[in-house]
């Protein structure tokens, strides 16, 4: 008998044979970049681990839909081993089990010959025990693989998704709110990989601010090893803010802002290569975020912009945020920022904006760019 763990995808499987295999190949890697010391062999379908695997690891890699603990012996050894198996696993307290069946390779049986021969060997065994196919309270699996037989009892849940990086690179927007590290966390469960980008908006945020969207980039690493948070500080926002103010135009501060912000994010975009960018943006949430806002907004786009969370409520993104463990750190104590005017505009006009801009004296500031790491 030998433990291994058992690892199930899903989308992969779709896919033709040269992109399963790569595919497949990117997931291994990202495995073993977080548990390099284990042993990995792949059958189409199924990844099998020996070593230290570490579980905790396993439920964060985008991919893996499901993993278990299993029990690998022979076909032949099944009918010695099996009552030994259940007993460890407490079927001695059940009162109800079922046995399921998956079978990979030719044989003389079919799944359910072997499935009424191992629940009669588990009912003599148990005499007390019955079998419930619907709600079992034990469950045992048994995965005949041609002469081969995985045994397991419980199968654990994980990220799910695309495996990280399979479909490029994308510079998220994060504020260290809740919207944004969600955002980004489900652009990562498609297959992309995450460039965290915090605009430090000089005078309007403080350093509790930076420092919150810090601990919150900390969380999603869980999720893709090695990510850090990309600091850009503009002044361009100051400037701005000043000229909209003495031209009774403050109401179209937020709008300013964030069309800055989409020109810094599409700069680095462009620095690293990525695919475009990602925002946390959902329809009517804030000001912003109007759809005659988000189209003001979207005009300066250069790339694609993904807005994953964008028929998402706020009830439904915070639920997202609690299981992705990003929650407890978006709602920490933050100052927020204070450029925020009274009364924001929740219904610019593009043409309107694009004239204000033209004669803004700010509109002609550079775009900052931040020094990245040399190769």
């Amino acid at each position: 008998m030998k433990n291994q763990w058992l690892i199930r995808y899903s989308e992969i499987f779709l896919k033709s044979d040269p992109v399963r295999r790569q595919w497949e190949n990117v997931l291994i890697s990202n495995i073993l970049e977080v548990m390099p010391d284990i042993h990995v062999r792949n059958e189409r379908g199924r990844i099998w681990l020996d070593g230290n695997v570490r579980p905790e690891l396993l439920k964060n890699i985008f991919g893996i839909v499901s993993f278990s603990e299993v029990e690998h012996i022979r076909l032949d050894e099944i009918e010695e081993y099996l009552p030994d198996y259940c007993r460890r696993h407490g079927f001695d307290q059940a009162k109800t089990f079922a046995v399921r069946i998956k079978r990979v390779g030719t044989h003389i049986f079919t799944s359910s010959d072997k499935a009424i021969e191992y629940g009669n060997l588990i009912r003599n065994e148990f005499p007390h025990i019955k079998v419930n196919l619907a709600v079992p309270e034990k469950e045992i699996h048994v995965e005949i693989r041609d002469d081969q037989v995985y045994l397991y009892d419980t199968v654990t849940k994980a990220a799910g998704g695309l495996p990280l990086g399979v479909e490029g690179t994308l510079v998220t927007l994060v504020s260290g709110g809740i919207d944004s590290p969600v955002a980004a966390w489900m652009m990562m469960k498609r297959g992309c990989r995450i460039i965290p980008l915090f605009v430090a908006l000089d005078t309007f945020l403080d350093e509790t601010t930076l420092a919150r969207a810090k601990r919150v980039v900390e969380v999603l690493a869980r999720y893709q090893p090695g990510i850090e948070l990309t600091v850009i500080r503009d002044s361009y926002l100051a400037a701005a803010k000043k000229e909209l103010v003495r031209n009774h135009l403050e109401k179209y501060t937020c709008i300013f802002c964030k069309r800055r912000m989409y020109r810094i994010a599409t700069a680095l975009a462009q620095q690293v290569g990525a695919k475009g960018i990602v925002t946390g943006e959902s329809i009517g949430q804030v000001a912003s975020q109007t759809l005659d806002n988000l189209l003001v907004l979207t005009d300066m786009a250069e790339i694609p912009i993904y807005r994953p969370l964008i028929g998402f409520d706020k009830e439904e993104t915070t639920t997202i945020a609690r299981e992705i463990g990003t929650f407890a750190e978006s709602t920490s104590a933050a100052s927020g920022c204070k450029a925020v005017p009274k009364g924001p505009s929740t219904k610019a006009k593009l043409d309107k904006i694009r004239e204000i801009e033209a004669k803004m004296e700010s509109t002609g500031m550079p775009v900052p760019v931040t020094e990245l790491p040399q190769n």
